[in-house]
């Protein structure tokens, strides 16, 4: 896990950084700045609909942009080493959150299948798979930036990781309801089931990647592969010509399947597995006050 190092903490340091080091400035200030690159992404996607090659490309600069200054934030005004972004196991984590992502998307389709509700009609050509590369690339890295790298982060500095792992998984969810179909319930559905696993797989591993892989995986295998709804947008046709008949408790509804009690069960128990594996791994950091008390009582003994 990161803590600002030693000369980061001194008292030395100008009062505007020692102040811009605060993680409730941090997650303000930062966030908002992640919040308008994301908005620019929507933007490019937007302009570049029907050229889906360019439109990968501006994104992919723009995700670059994105951890550009999430990494400067934390150098130049942190004074810290960025290890959530440590490239040394990205390609096993980042591999392993996607083949995760991918997977349990999949699991939940191919129940839908078994139960009647969803069925495949046809396939389109495999250039229908191109477009979702772009949303998939924007949504997994900024909004893994902002609500794991920035959110959760800066309150589980303060608050510890179990009120970080709650506050961080609820803002992710209600987030949701500016979506085109955004419901309460499908924001609920998703600050348990995702914001709980994408949390998880950041305590976990101390690094995003996991977390990354994972949310870009399910995006695109939702959008490019299955033709879903992604979390109220506008459905996109992919690989896979499809219909889906049955009760909004099991297909999602408007929202897509993220809002279904089977994508609820299936990662839900992928979450608690990793929360659990966290936890015996000691990756759980307590609020600053009982860390603050253990130092004091250490200190005096």
């Amino acid at each position: 896990m990161w803590t600002p190092s030693e000369s980061a903490r001194a008292p030395d340091a100008p009062v505007v950084i020692r102040f811009l080091r605060l993680p409730p400035v941090r997650m303000v200030l930062l966030g908002f700045i992640l919040v308008v690159l994301m908005t620019l992404n929507t933007d490019v996607m937007s302009v570049y609909a029907e050229r889906p090659g360019k439109a990968v490309l501006h994104v992919a600069a723009l995700a670059i942009a994105g951890v550009a200054v999430y990494v400067a934030y934390a150098r130049l005004i942190e004074q810290r080493a960025v290890s959530e972004l440590a490239l040394a196991r990205m390609g096993r984590e980042l591999g392993l959150g996607l083949l995760l992502g991918a997977g349990l998307y999949a699991a939940c389709e191919f129940i839908l299948m078994a139960l009647g509700i969803y069925r495949i009609t046809g396939l389109n050509p495999l250039h229908y798979m191109v477009p979702a590369i772009a949303m998939a690339l924007s949504s997994s890295v900024y909004e893994e930036l902002l609500f794991r790298g920035v959110v959760f982060g800066a309150l589980e500095q303060w608050l510890g990781s179990w009120a970080a792992l709650v506050m961080s998984s609820l803002l992710f969810g209600l987030s949701h309801l500016l979506n085109p179909q955004g419901t309460l319930e499908g924001a609920l559905f998703i600050a348990l089931e995702a914001g709980l696993l994408l949390a998880a797989a950041y305590m976990l591993t101390r690094r995003l990647w996991l977390s990354v892989g994972f949310h870009m995986a399910w995006n695109y295998t939702q959008s490019a592969i299955f033709s879903g709804i992604v979390s109220g947008n506008e459905a996109q046709q992919g690989w896979i010509r499809s219909t889906t008949h049955g009760p909004d408790w099991l297909t999602g509804g408007s929202f897509g399947v993220e809002s279904s009690v089977v994508a609820l069960l299936l990662c839900t128990t992928a979450g608690l597995v990793l929360l659990r594996m966290a936890v015996r791994r000691g990756q759980v950091v307590a609020p600053i006050w009982r860390r603050t008390a253990k130092v004091s009582g250490t200190a005096q003994r």
